[in-house]
């Protein structure tokens, strides 16, 4: 057998035929002659290089066993299953046996299909007489497959403490990501590492040198490339199976006016951020400057869409999730009969100082939590029971909830070493998401944002917040929480 191993003209034949003769003399041939030797031996095995357990044959002799009976015709087979250890032959784990096949009904009829895996057999008064051909999934096989099964398995690994985790949910929630910069990259990035899989980006910025060390997805050669297009091959890199489409568009700003020649551009702009944020499930404002969050959280109010808001200053941050729209009938309660949560600018409602207040510098570690906040409220809204309806919790309070707390806005201050849970109401006066705000946008659509653009005191007007600008200016109090620092909070 040695010998046979080692020739080069038989090293390569995994199948060969052991000829025993009387004087128990053994010779070793190739398949194809044991008819010219039929005659001179005492006992025939058909041989194989067997890798399979060593107290049963390999699957090859099914097949081995097919191909003798059905090419040959030989009814009662003697096999060898051959086995080495080390390179050298273990015959004391090899196995000798005797298999019988019987050949099925016509098989060597030209029109003969076996019943085998891939083929679907007629059905009882189907009078087609042809084979369907049954399809086998061997995605399993693919290599990108196998990549993305390794990637969520850390995922399926937290099912064991926390059974109620649904992949499905996160991995088919369609997320919009408003803007590309420090919070942008670290939230695209984690939402990833949660299983989601449709991600649409949304910039009008291009990448800077500074830009390199905090976002955390840009590299020296994206710098002059527009951060919609530089993000998505990064995060294709990380996770090839995400769907990732990179907008490069400038959201429309509140008083803010347009010139004429801008002003296709900007309806066009406005048509696009609609059909963008009707398309997906939630929606993340992460834009560099708070009054760019106006027209998307108009938007999710009035589709009732998830919103979630992340925005920090120089030592302090804040996440929020958006309560649910007003509906139809423009309730202040929700579908649950809830008090309709607040969105972002239900704390600004009373004064517009906010909105043209930014924080350009921000501690290194801010950006970085505050995205892990905000995917960790994206997460368990997703798989609350009553989604975007849900109540705000506090915390210190008990929850049944198994990923934990489900807070309506977290403020954190990096000084402080603090974290604290706020809820807010809708407010009546709300620029974005109050009932008259949205009855006007219902009304008149784009023109209503038109009107918002080119007029800097046409909310103001029509929210009522010109009277609430005097009453704060001889002192009263704001009736509204306030971020935990007294710098005014925004993205970086």
């Amino acid at each position: 057998m040695k010998v046979w191993r080692d020739s080069n003209e038989t090293t390569g034949c995994p199948f060969f035929g052991v000829h025993i003769y009387s004087d128990s003399s053994v010779v070793i041939r190739q398949l194809k002659c044991w008819k010219g030797y039929s005659g001179d031996h005492q006992k025939l095995l058909f041989g194989f290089y067997d890798h399979g357990h060593q107290d049963y044959p390999g699957w090859a002799l099914r097949n081995y066993i097919a191909f003798l009976s059905l090419r040959w015709k030989i009814e009662k087979v003697q096999f060898l299953c051959y086995r080495e250890r080390r390179g050298e032959p273990d015959l004391e784990k090899s196995l000798i046996g005797e298999a019988s096949f019987a050949a099925p009904h016509g098989w060597d009829g030209s029109d003969y299909v076996p019943e085998i895996i891939g083929w679907e057999g007629e059905k009882a008064g189907d009078r087609k007489k042809e084979k369907i051909l049954k399809p086998i999934d061997l995605d399993s096989l693919n290599p990108a497959s196998q990549d993305e099964e390794k990637q969520v398995m850390h995922l399926k690994l937290m099912g064991w403490r926390h059974p109620s985790l649904v992949l499905n949910k996160l991995r088919s929630a369609r997320c919009l990501v408003l803007g590309a910069g420090a919070l942008g990259c670290e939230v695209s990035r984690l939402l990833m590492t949660w299983g989601v899989r449709k991600l649409t980006v949304v910039d009008g910025g291009c990448v800077a040198i500074p830009d390199i060390v905090k976002q955390s997805l840009y590299v020296d050669n994206d710098c002059g490339v527009p951060r919609a297009t530089a993000i998505v091959p990064h995060l294709k890199e990380r996770c090839p199976a995400v769907e990732v489409e990179g907008i490069q568009m400038e959201i429309p700003v509140p008083g803010n006016p347009v010139s004429k020649t801008k002003m296709s551009s900007v309806l066009d702009n406005c048509k696009r951020l609609q059909a963008l944020v009707a398309s997906s499930d939630v929606v993340f404002l992460l834009t560099d400057t708070w009054e760019s969050r106006w027209f998307p959280t108009l938007l999710c109010a009035n589709e009732n869409k998830i919103a979630i808001t992340a925005a920090s200053g120089y030592d302090s941050y804040l996440v929020m999730r958006h309560g649910a729209g007003p509906g139809h009938n423009l309730s202040t309660e929700d579908a649950l009969g809830h008090q309709r949560l607040g969105c972002c600018f239900c704390n600004d409602s009373t004064s517009f100082v906010n909105l043209v207040l930014n924080e350009t510098v921000a501690l290194p570690g801010l950006t970085s939590i505050a995205s892990g906040k905000a995917v960790e409220l994206f997460a368990r809204i997703l798989h609350h029971e009553e989604g975007i309806h849900a109540p705000g919790d506090i915390a210190g309070m008990d929850t049944e909830h198994w990923l934990g707390l489900l807070p309506h806005q977290m403020q954190g201050s990096l000084p402080e070493c603090a974290l604290s849970t706020v809820i807010g109401n809708s407010s009546n006066d709300c620029n974005a998401c109050s009932n008259g705000v949205l009855s006007e946008y219902r009304r008149e659509g784009l023109d209503f944002i038109m009107k918002a653009i080119n007029q800097p005191t046409y909310l103001k007007d029509l929210t009522g917040v010109s009277n609430n600008v005097i009453k704060l200016d001889t002192c009263l109090t704001l009736p509204v929480s306030f971020p935990v620092n007294s710098g005014k909070l925004s993205s970086v």
